[in-house]
């Protein structure tokens, strides 16, 4: 089994080489990531300037783009193989709800799905002083790569999955679940550089609104990792036959 591993973090993060080291005895893993942190880089492609690669470790290689080009890069003709599965994380905190349209480490794992393979994007869902424990996030992913390994879903599939930041003897399972939705953010922090000049910061996002039972908050707030599948179709099909009418009136 041939596997991709990539993130958004960058290609120096620890969760990363947790990762590797989770899934490193389930096949022949290739690491193709950003040569710098692009968290919030969702699914953007670089048009405008050439992408240049280096390999910084045996079958590990940095680019200097986001999630999406390293994915794309690495199934669309850099190697001269074929990938069975694409693995994105350990990200450095969680990737609930919402938190997935600006993913870059969901994007990496959406960009594999794009191009025919299953997918897996994993998020470690740290506290400020929880322990950080992305080896705990790395197994839970090896463990849903050696199910897949062993009974495929049906067709490219994404999973999302959240772990939460504990022990592991203290994370209670895994559970399917829908995305569930924040709060907006907070508002933008306003500073100064040096020189005098506004600068403005993204404030942090909202807490959760839809975290009720059966969503990814809910289980991750009760000790259980999160998996939901997700579909790239962003059609409201419900609303098709109401559009349908209001064009026509």
């Amino acid at each position: 089994m041939k596997i991709l591993l990539s993130n958004d973090d960058g290609y120096r993060a620890e969760g990363l080489q947790a990762l590797k080291e989770a899934i490193a005895p389930l096949g022949a893993v290739t690491v193709v990531a950003p040569d710098r942190n692009r968290s919030g880089a969702s699914n953007s492609l670089t048009l405008d300037v050439p992408i240049r690669t280096a390999r910084y470790d045996a079958d590990c290689y940095y680019v200097n783009g986001t999630p999406t080009d390293c994915v794309h890069l690495a199934i669309s003709g850099l190697f001269d193989f074929e990938y069975d599965l694409v693995v994105s994380g350990v990200n450095d905190g969680a990737n609930l709800g919402d938190d997935t349209l600006y993913s870059g480490t969901v994007a990496a794992a959406v960009e594999g799905r794009f191009l025919g393979l299953p997918a897996i994007a994993v998020s470690l869902c740290v506290e400020p002083g929880s322990p950080r424990n992305f080896a705990g996030a790395a197994r839970v992913a090896a463990s849903l790569v050696q199910r897949l390994s062993v009974a495929p879903l049906q067709g490219p599939v994404v999973l999302n999955v959240n772990v939460p930041d504990l022990p592991d003897d203290q994370l209670l399972g895994i559970r399917v679940t829908r995305l569930g939705a924040r709060h907006r953010s907070k508002p933008i922090v306003r500073a100064q550089d040096p020189r005098g000049r506004n600068v403005y910061w993204v404030g942090n996002a909202g807490e959760g609104q839809d975290a009720g039972p059966g969503t990814d908050f809910h289980a991750v707030a009760h000790g259980f990792a999160s998996v939901t599948p997700l579909q790239i179709d962003f059609t409201r099909h419900a609303a098709l036959p109401e559009l349908e009418r209001w064009l026509s009136t």
